[in-house]
């Protein structure tokens, strides 16, 4: 037991505060800006007309406007950038569980986008692609789960959240940083809790179990055996570490072109099962959207795809779908960059 609380106080402690920190500081670095330009747009009164050309979408998974401003600062930034802004608006209008679970399964879609895109590109799908798939998939999963709730008139009781901001009454410069403050401080509390929840899973083997799981259900995907494993440690872990191991694969050749494909799409409409859906349950969301529906809605899409895969030419998968990025060796004397 000593050598246990040795090795937590010695090892376990320090990287944990490390993670915290760094994902802490990535969040700021990239939310700070887009709450600023969010707040300026505010005084010049823009936030109407922005939302007036988000509201079509909006309306078709039956959300408020203003949530569109919600999700837009998910895909431009992360999760936990969309969560800010949410927060921020959560005194605005009183949402039913049903809406936050729509929000929330088109945020866990799509987020990120900068960054993700440019990952499963470097790994060989083509840009238009990914981008499409991951945007109009969330508004695909986010009108089904609507109608769906609407049909059996489920969830439908108002969202209760964790943490609610204090309600603005003093709209002057000083109020509105010192609610910022508030809002990072919540934020980090958030993510010291859940990334040590993480941890706990990951000591407890819950990965493994995952991993047992889902292999079967890969391989019925038609998702090669070479690429299963990195596959399962996108889902679990997230896009930036499964999809890292996939661009090392895929430039060396060992995992066929269409696996790759295959296995990125799949990626990009559910990784990090765990972080992520954790984050979501926070704003008040259901588990039957966030993550049931979601795991159903990409094994089923990607079972679908990989079958038309199969009928489609070689040309037109290379054209249009992926590209190649394997990286040919050098010979002695060849003086070009690999």
């Amino acid at each position: 037991m000593q050598k246990i609380w040795h090795t937590f106080w010695q090892n376990t402690l320090p990287d944990l505060l490390k993670e915290i920190y760094d994902v802490f500081f990535l969040l700021f670095k990239l939310t700070l800006p887009v709450i600023i330009i969010v707040k300026v747009l505010e005084e010049l009164g823009a936030i109407p007309y922005i939302s007036a050309l988000l509201e079509p979408l909006m309306l078709l998974v039956g959300l408020p406007e203003n949530m569109g401003i919600v999700w837009t600062t998910t895909m431009i930034t992360n999760v936990y950038g969309g969560m800010i802004i949410f927060f921020q608006m959560a005194n605005d209008q009183t949402l039913t569980v049903a809406q936050v679970t729509v929000l929330g399964s088109m945020m866990l879609i799509a987020h990120s986008l900068p960054i993700e895109i440019r990952i499963v590109q470097q790994a060989g799908v083509r840009l238009a692609v990914a981008l499409a798939l991951r945007i109009v998939s969330a508004l695909i999963l986010g009108m089904i789960l609507h109608h769906i709730y609407s049909w059996g008139n489920w969830l439908q009781q108002p969202v209760e959240l964790l943490w609610q901001p204090p309600a603005h009454t003093d709209q002057g410069l000083l109020a509105w940083s010192i609610s910022q403050l508030k809002s990072f401080a919540m934020i980090f509390v958030i993510i010291a809790v859940l990334l040590s929840l993480l941890r706990l899973l990951r000591w407890l083997h819950i990965e493994r179990l995952m991993i047992w799981l889902l292999k079967p259900v890969l391989k019925i995907l038609g998702i090669s055996p070479k690429a299963t494993s990195l596959t399962i440690i996108g889902i679990t872990l997230g896009l930036s570490f499964g999809g890292g191991l996939l661009i090392r694969e895929a430039r060396s050749g060992n995992i066929d072109p269409q696996d790759c494909f295959s296995a990125l799409c799949l990626l990009g409409l559910c990784h990090s099962i765990i972080e992520d859906t954790l984050l979501i349950m926070t704003l008040g969301a259901d588990l039957s959207g966030i993550l049931w529906a979601r795991l159903a809605f990409s094994l089923i899409f990607i079972a679908i795809m990989t079958r038309l895969l199969k009928i489609c030419s070689e040309p037109f998968k290379h054209r249009y779908l992926m590209h190649n990025v394997v990286v040919p060796t050098t010979t002695p004397g060849d003086t070009r960059a690999r």
